[in-house]
């Protein structure tokens, strides 16, 4: 069995490849992914890439040809695991080996990686990782005993969006899939990194968007998880106006006619951009669960022109009582910046005082991270360490009960649920989500008293609720 190595916060996991895979090729190579999920599609990619340019792909890095890690810049707690794991992946290349760099540590920081890691030989952007196999492929004068040369391929302004025929090769459970309908952002949040990280906003077409998910189907996917940097503004970089563009609203009705997907999952949507045709498609496509991932970043005005949102509270507020107003059953998710430069305790106090308001569904809360090069960055009144710590504790606890209140609920109730397989907690227990659970974000359903096989959709009875994670039985 072949793995890539996928690290996300602080789970890493091991996750097979395909045994196909493992054919005879130029090199053997070792995988390590970080980051989101839009990462993990890039590595997807790489992976499709090199199995096609004939590589094997190993599942440990000793003794590879060839290790490539994705790294992820987002935050400095993103930075500091890529360049952890760079070392690492370093000690095991060897003295024959490659080591390859690629994604958005290595779009933002070449030049510093080159000049402090000299054992890495390649380094690739984060649009320029589709030339993963020709910087693979052997180079004149490239003689054992020879230095190789450190490859620097960073495109100043990322430019690269794939399409359905592009190779690739799936990370994870078969039964669900990540789509990247769109790669940049054209939204200038002063705190954030990603536009000089990922390039402007370009959107694929709705037709090779929908030959994708039909071949994902065809490999099983029932659950097509929708993902871009702001997934509302989808086709907004394709015209003027509404009406000379594709819209998430018609991609969304053109994916629920493919017959064997049962779930079509919304990511990293943005407030001000949902209409009312968005949100009649997500009400009345049946496929489309009713489940959107909403980040907010905080509620108080002058915080929201601090970080230059461009939108208003109420539009905030707005929209979360229009989307519960007409979308039945909707379950809500949302994140909150804390500590941002200039956030008072009035301020804080008032996003509280919110969360306790809206009684979310689904929130985190991260401490602010001064990225070099944001408009934030360069703002005075800076919040302690210890400060952002304590209001991010403070928010925490306030969802926390919030959550455990909207579980208790449930308890009773009869949900339909997406087998991911043997719970890692015990071998006498399945797992699985409901649709209200996303992968790899939210908590998990365990389910007792049978076995199913991963990937079934099955009904089951709530018997249990914690903060997060549900229990529930077959036995109905």
């Amino acid at each position: 069995m072949t793995y890539a190595r996928v690290r996300r916060g602080s789970n890493p996991s091991l996750t097979p490849l395909p045994r196909a895979v493992e054919s005879a090729g130029l090199s053997s190579i070792y995988f390590v992914s970080l980051g989101c999920p839009k990462n993990q599609v890039d590595t997807e990619l790489m992976l499709g890439q090199v199995q096609a340019a004939g590589h094997s792909l190993v599942d440990a890095p000793d003794g590879a040809d060839v290790i490539v890690v994705n790294t992820c810049a987002f935050i400095d707690a993103a930075k500091e695991e890529s360049v952890d794991t760079i070392l690492e992946m370093a000690q095991h290349k060897g003295t024959k080996g490659k080591l390859v760099v690629t994604g958005c540590l290595a779009q933002r920081y070449a030049g510093e990686l080159q000049n402090d890691i000299p054992e890495i030989d390649h380094i690739l952007g984060s649009g320029d990782f589709q030339s993963i196999s020709k910087v693979l492929a052997p180079t004149k004068g490239q003689g054992q005993g020879k230095k190789k040369l450190n490859v620097i391929q960073v495109s100043e302004t990322p430019e690269y969006i794939y399409d359905h025929e592009a190779p690739r090769v799936r990370i994870g459970a078969k039964h669900s899939a990540y789509v990247k309908i769109a790669e940049g952002c054209d939204r200038p949040c002063s705190f954030c990194i990603i536009p000089k990280l990922r390039g402007p906003q370009r959107s694929r077409q709705i037709a090779d968007i929908v030959a994708e998910a039909r071949q994902l189907a065809d490999e099983g996917a029932l659950e097509l998880n929708l993902i871009a940097q702001d997934l509302t503004r989808y086709g907004w970089d394709q015209g003027s106006s509404p009406a000379s563009r594709q819209t998430l609203a018609q991609l969304l009705r053109e994916l629920g006619k493919i017959d064997s997907v049962e779930w079509i999952r919304l990511h990293y949507t943005f407030p001000s951009a949902f209409d009312d045709d968005l949100i009649d498609a997500i009400a009345s496509e049946p496929k489309v669960v009713k489940y959107i991932d909403v980040p907010l970043q905080h509620i108080s005005d002058a915080m929201l022109k601090r970080m230059r949102r461009g939108h208003s509270s109420r539009v905030t507020r707005e929209l979360v009582t229009k989307l519960r107003e007409r979308i039945d059953n909707v379950v809500l998710r949302t994140t909150f910046i804390v500590g941002h430069p200039g956030e008072t305790p009035e301020e804080f106090a008032e996003l509280c005082d919110f969360v306790r308001e809206s009684k979310f569904d689904r929130a985190g809360a991260f401490t602010y991270s001064v990225e070099p090069g944001t408009t934030s960055a360069m703002l005075p009144h800076r919040v302690a360490a210890e400060v952002m710590a304590e209001r991010q504790q403070q928010l925490m606890e306030i969802q926390r009960v919030i959550s455990r209140e909207r579980h208790e609920a449930m308890v009773g109730k009869e949900i339909e649920i997406l087998v991911e397989g043997e719970s890692s907690e015990s071998e006498y227990l399945m797992e699985g989500r409901w649709y209200g659970q996303a992968p790899g974000i939210d908590g998990v359903t365990y389910l007792t008293d049978g076995r199913v096989a991963p990937g079934s959709l099955v009904r089951a009875r709530v018997t249990q609720a914690s903060d997060y994670d549900l229990a529930a039985t077959l036995e109905l």
